[in-house]
């Protein structure tokens, strides 16, 4: 499978697919015309495409100071 625009890898890939599934089985209006009824195909379709925007944490991933508690000494 060759990996959409901007999407770095599978695990990503399936993510938000996921995420976008959950939202069409909620009752979202899909973005994109197709023949098939199945939500996780649908999603598939959408983020292949690039109609589907996200956006990842990699600052406070790389800084591995961000997002930890510091405990302070007593």
């Amino acid at each position: 499978m060759d990996m959409p625009q901007g999407i770095d890898s599978k695990f990503r890939f399936i993510l938000v697919a996921a995420k976008r599934a959950r939202q069409l089985q909620a009752g979202a209006r899909p973005l994109v015309q197709t023949q098939t009824r199945k939500v996780t195909k649908v999603a598939q379709l959408e983020v292949e495409a690039g109609l589907v925007p996200f956006e990842t944490l990699e600052g406070v991933l790389n800084n591995g100071d961000k997002g930890k508690k510091s405990r302070s000494a007593k």
